[in-house]
């Protein structure tokens, strides 16, 4: 499946375990080799109140917390196997509510942004508002958790940046000691910006949805917009984000199927 490109090869391991190695992730996601993905998801039984518990796996076989765009698929993938308008679906980050929001497209409650520097985290105690940092053209960027840690930084151009050699910089500062997703945002008007985001483990990326829940908490922080609605343009296409005053986030966007089949069990 894809969430506006952002490809996951899904599996679906509730009837048989299912626990690849690091390496055999890697093969899986590599398209020259394997299926092909951005990263890889594993659909378990949870031992909670969700219906099941998705594991996320980046293409070097890292586990991350948290994924917007996966957690819209396997949520239209559940309600269309239960013939239901929401499920609950159980990660690292916690449980996540999905609802049908129209054909192949989900809404999912992402909880509240996290800013308290020793939740992001990041090394020391410091404005995560204002971070102050200069990696390349990228500077003073707000540090949010969604799930997993982003930093956002806003820019004038977007394209006046070479995004993908200065995140590595950013990438690499100990300041963030469990690596961190970055993202930078060029703001359209009050309701509107673009956003590209480099994610740790990943690399360059055509979406990301908690990226974009990161830039659009952060751009109301900022004061930058003013409508608790922000569309965000990403190279794969657009999610909306919806904002209350408490900081809750409401992910909206696409949930497309490409195919099934079955991976071989000498992977």
């Amino acid at each position: 499946m894809h969430g506006l490109r952002n490809h996951f090869a899904i599996v679906d391991a509730r009837q048989e375990s299912f626990a690849p190695s690091q390496a055999a992730i890697a093969k899986i996601c590599d398209g020259s080799v394997g299926v092909g993905a951005d990263e890889l998801i594993v659909i378990e039984h949870s031992a909670g109140p969700a219906n099941v518990f998705m594991r996320i796996y980046n293409v070097d076989g890292k586990e991350v917390e948290a994924c917007g765009n996966a957690t819209r698929c396997v949520a239209w993938l559940l309600m269309e196997e239960a013939d239901s308008d929401a499920e609950d679906i159980e990660t690292l980050a916690g449980i996540l509510s999905c609802k049908r929001a129209g054909e192949k497209r989900v809404a999912v409650d992402m909880g509240n942004a996290e800013l308290r520097w020793q939740k992001i985290p990041i090394a020391k105690a410091l404005d995560t508002l204002n971070l102050g940092t200069i990696h390349g053209k990228l500077s003073n960027p707000v540090a949010v958790n969604i799930g997993n840690p982003h930093v956002v930084y806003f820019v004038d151009d977007l394209d006046a940046v070479d995004i993908e050699h200065d995140a590595q910089l950013v990438q690499a500062d100990p300041l963030f000691p469990n690596g961190v997703n970055v993202g930078v945002a060029q703001i359209m008007d009050e309701n509107t910006m673009r956003l590209i985001v480099y994610e740790r483990g990943a690399g360059m990326t055509m979406a990301c949805g908690s990226g974009a829940c990161a830039a659009a908490v952060a751009a109301r922080l900022r004061r930058l917009i003013s409508r608790e609605r922000v569309d965000i343009l990403l190279p794969g296409g657009e999610l909306s984000i919806l904002l209350d005053d408490a900081q809750s986030i409401t992910m909206l966007g696409p949930a497309e199927y490409c195919f099934n089949g079955y991976l071989p069990l000498e992977i």
